[in-house]
């Protein structure tokens, strides 16, 4: 079922040449970013370009929960007034996320330090992910949570009255998580210090940056070092969210496996800590270029041109890259089946506790369409078979309450002889709203089965 509503069934057929142009929506942790931080500034932001997918959705409404006043103005123009940092009221009713894991993780870490008690819950998908990761650091500041077994939400959070500043060293690479703990810092006295030993994605520290906060980060012999001062006074901003690369993943990588195809994917946001699929591909062979490079908003963007790319080769990913693509593990998994010989990928063992178990999810749905599939804890290996190869499609896939497993398995089925299905392509709405009309304009053959 997906997450608003009932099951929808999509279907995705063998394609045409895909030409044109790729308008995919805002960057989806960009737009979850400037909502928070535009609630705990003082005054008016406005967002340009936000994305307006369900997950981003249900965090404008948290913050309207939360005392600030959030505008839709159309053609995804918004703006937030925000009640500061520590102005936060305490929400009447529960906090619904949706599917959002990085929604929930960041309004639980920006409520921590203030003394209120809120309950939040989410889909199906979303009440099965572990909190703890979150709840954990969120304590150290003088928080309590009480959830279900497992650390699994339904939750109710205690904000601390008397907040401390914490120093945390992250177990894993989560930029959630990493977010979590400086959002909670915000409303701490004194500095707050986060230490990730791999660098995960930056949006938050450059962001905190750009409405007023302190935010120093520097390298470490223990790894990456970010150091917040706490109780800044925000100053609202003018953003423009770029689009977003998790989003140009799909027609992008559709590009690379339908032959004659030729896409323009502009103004996609190449972060460093976001862009690793990209450089991946290139290693791969795919004929993917970046053309009028350039930087908006503190952020370096580009228009990306992918070509058919039918001499593609399997490699070992960089373990060090995982953190810069960890969502788009899956459909590199399908550009790998269409490339010669075996693509490794090990160091991803955060995608067993994605929206869904990603690896388990996608091994089990390529193996059905004959591609070979070996996995292990923290590593996956699709053994492809080039151009033409063993891809077969033919099979119905379950998505798994998964946007980026049902737009997968849609972009697989554009090159295989017989047609995918997925059970549910209804979560492709939380973060792609219009990814069956955008790929059907390019020429595509997806539609509801």
């Amino acid at each position: 079922m997906s997450s608003h509503g009932e099951p929808i069934p999509m279907q995705s057929s063998k394609a045409g040449p895909l030409r044109g142009e790729a308008n995919v929506p805002g960057d989806k942790s960009i737009s979850h970013r400037a909502l928070i931080f535009g609630a705990m500034a003082v005054g008016e932001t406005t967002i340009t370009g936000l994305l307006e997918g369900e997950d981003v959705l249900d965090t404008a409404k948290a913050m309207q929960a939360f005392g600030a006043t959030v505008t839709n103005h159309g053609g995804g123009k918004w703006s937030v007034r925000g009640v500061g940092v520590g102005g936060f009221s305490e929400p009447e009713n529960v906090i619904d996320c949706g599917n959002s894991g990085t929604g929930v993780r960041l309004i639980m870490g920006c409520m921590a330090t203030s003394d209120m008690s809120v309950t939040f819950t989410g889909d199906a998908s979303l009440c099965s992910r572990p909190m703890a990761r979150v709840t954990d650091p969120i304590a150290l500041f003088g928080a309590q949570s009480h959830g279900r077994s497992g650390g699994r939400l339904p939750m109710t959070i205690v904000g601390a009255a008397d907040p401390v500043p914490v120093e945390y060293v992250t177990p894993v690479p989560s930029a959630q998580v990493k977010s979590a703990v400086l959002l909670a810092g915000l409303n701490a006295p004194g500095q707050t210090v986060v230490i990730e030993k791999e660098a995960t994605r930056d949006h938050t520290e450059r962001m905190l940056n750009g409405f007023g906060a302190s935010v120093i980060t520097e390298e470490v012999p223990e790894g990456r070092k970010i150091t917040l001062t706490g109780q800044p006074e925000l100053k609202p901003q003018d953003i423009v969210v770029p689009r977003d690369p998790s989003s140009a993943a799909f027609p992008v990588c559709a590009a690379l496996i339908v032959e004659g195809s030729d896409v323009l994917v502009p103004n996609i946001g190449l972060n460093p800590t976001r862009a690793g699929l990209f450089e991946t591909l290139r290693d791969m062979g795919a004929d993917l270029t970046y053309e009028n490079l350039r930087t908006e908003g503190g952020e370096p963007v580009a228009d990306l041109r992918a070509k058919y790319s039918p001499n593609m080769q399997g490699i070992e990913v960089p373990a060090e890259r995982a953190a810069s693509m960890i969502d788009e593990y899956p459909v590199l998994s399908v550009v790998a089946s269409f490339a010669s010989g075996k693509t490794f990928m090990p160091g991803v063992k955060e995608l067993r506790v994605k929206e869904s178990d990603r690896i388990d999810a996608m091994a089990q749905g390529l193996r059905a369409c004959g591609v070979q599939v070996d996995e292990g804890d923290d590593w996956w290996t699709v053994h492809g078979g080039g151009a033409g190869g063993s891809a077969k499609g033919g099979a119905t896939v379950e998505s798994r309450l998964d946007h980026r497993i049902a737009m997968s398995f849609m972009v697989l089925g554009m090159g295989t002889p017989e047609p995918v299905r997925v059970d549910d392509g209804g979560p492709i709405a939380t973060s792609f709203p219009i990814f069956e009309a955008l790929m059907n304009g390019l020429g595509a053959k997806v539609t509801r089965a």
